[in-house]
């Protein structure tokens, strides 16, 4: 098992990397214990989840709504959750942000933490402290920067998951080596056979090397004012994608990395070798896809962005495979990119 501490000017997280998932009872308290889960997992895990009250909700982005969380709330009076007590998380993304979201405005703030169970969840979500829950389709848009005391990432738990979430969560993993460790694409790039076939050692030193990049990141900029929005590589895009087609979230961003790596390569802020490396690392995983949207739909859904500052973002590019830049931009530079790549099927 290794250990990872995040140490933020007003909390310490413990992520754990290579545990197993059943050790979380050993870091909880002996009451005051909320179970807080979805279907799918409570199917598959929940004979062995420790002896707490358990709360399920269904999985998928419709759980992650204020009226989930009005509802939540009441169920953790019921059971007698004070100001002392404690949520647990088992689950991906989704339950993670419910989990996170609650804990932090439940009774002003109650403690939380995670068992991550899914590749995308272990790699980026349920480090750094964001939580939220969506706007109508809007994604995230309330939500509040709050840690949880620990997140145990046990890659045993990845071999249930579904291909398509598997696949959802490499690119994320793909991210992080795009921006901040190289050494995480020549892995990708090296192994793809033990990759497909979730090698637990292999994805738990992926994951501890993800983990440690976005920790340092998060130790440093907490509430994303300046170097934290590079772990948005890919998003501007990627979040239009997801809003119009309704796609997995990784696989919305891999189309957003293509297109800001050809965006980057355009201003020749990366070489073409680095250009076609990188597309072909996402071909290679089979993870993008041809979204039709107009240029017009595109702006449309940028402006939602939670990276907008009037009519300007920061745009994330990438400075050399491994490193990262951001740029404020017109929303429409941003869009005429876009319409060009299209016209000329870049």
């Amino acid at each position: 098992m290794k250990r990872i501490i995040i140490n933020t000017p007003d909390s310490l997280s413990a992520i754990l990397i290579g545990a197993r998932w059943e050790a979380v009872t050993k870091l909880l308290p002996q009451n005051g214990v909320a179970v807080l889960t979805d279907n799918n997992l409570y199917k598959l895990y929940g004979e062995r989840f420790p002896g707490y009250p358990v709360i399920i909700i269904k999985p998928g982005e419709e759980s992650k709504q204020l009226s989930m969380i009005e509802k939540l709330a009441g169920e953790l009076m019921k059971k007698g959750i004070d100001r002392t007590g404690f949520i647990l998380a088992i689950g991906g993304g989704v339950v993670c942000d419910v989990a996170g979201f609650l804990a932090s405005v439940y009774l002003r703030g109650i403690k939380c933490g995670y068992v991550s169970t899914s590749l995308l969840s272990q790699v980026d979500a349920s480090t750094g402290g964001k939580t939220g829950v969506n706007l109508g389709m809007i994604k995230n848009v309330i939500g509040t920067f709050s840690q949880p005391e620990f997140v145990i990432c046990d890659t045993t738990m990845l071999r249930t998951l579904p291909e398509d979430e598997y696949m959802s969560g490499l690119a994320e993993l793909i991210k992080t080596g795009l921006i901040g460790d190289k050494t995480i694409i020549d892995t990708l790039e090296n192994n793809y056979p033990a990759i497909i076939s979730r090698d637990r050692d292999l994805l738990a030193d992926l994951v501890y090397r993800s983990v440690r990049f976005k920790a340092g990141v998060v130790a440093k900029d907490e509430k994303e004012s300046g170097l934290r929005r590079i772990l948005n590589f890919g998003h501007t895009f990627g979040h239009a994608v997801e809003l119009h087609q309704g796609v997995k979230h990784g696989f919305a961003v891999a189309a957003g990395m293509e297109l800001a790596t050809l965006f980057s390569y355009s201003k020749s802020f990366i070489k073409k070798e680095e250009c076609e490396r990188i597309i072909g690392l996402l071909k290679k995983y089979n993870l993008t896809k041809d979204f039709k949207m107009s240029a017009g739909k595109v702006r449309k859904l940028i402006l939602h962005d939670k990276k907008k500052a009037g009519d300007e973002i920061h745009f994330v590019f990438i400075a050399g495979i491994g490193k990262a830049k951001v740029n404020k931009l017109p929303v429409d530079e941003i869009v005429d990119f876009y319409r060009h790549c299209k016209s000329t099927n870049m």
